[in-house]
């Protein structure tokens, strides 16, 4: 991502080992979310469409929803823009329901506010998970 034209990595969380959520029977995932910094020319339409370009170079398949893959990278927040289009919705429409998103966001942002209002640790409060040496169950 930090080799992307207007586009600089300013944060990472750990990475996390997670449980599959929709989809049980398959092998643990791992996730992490990082911070980028975006110039002004960078929109969150050319965000999606990079990060898909390193899906496909890194071998990703689309066979299944919420299925097994090599990687999936996600445009969870733009700046406090609100998205809805046909190929992009931001927030992600999801976030807000996963630990495994919101529990490395909060490492790297603990203050963040959503569009909504809401704080971060508000909505993770609002979910039962657990979080044990690298791992979070949810």
């Amino acid at each position: 991502m930090d080799s992307l034209e207007g586009v600089s990595v300013t944060k990472c969380s750990s990475i996390f080992r997670t449980e599959p959520q929709e989809k049980k029977d398959q092998s643990w995932f791992v996730n992490q979310v990082v911070s980028v910094s975006c110039s002004e020319y960078v929109t969150a339409h050319g965000l999606l469409n990079s990060l898909l370009n390193i899906e496909n170079t890194l071998g990703r398949i689309r066979e299944e929803r919420f299925g097994p893959r090599v990687i999936d990278l996600d445009v969870l927040l733009f700046g406090n823009e609100v998205i809805e289009s046909e190929d992009l919705i931001v927030p992600h429409p999801r976030m807000t329901e996963r630990a495994f998103v919101l529990v490395p966001l909060q490492e790297i942002a603990p203050q963040l506010h959503f569009p909504d209002g809401r704080g971060l640790a508000e909505v993770l409060g609002n979910l039962e998970y657990k979080v044990d040496a690298g791992q979070i169950w949810q």
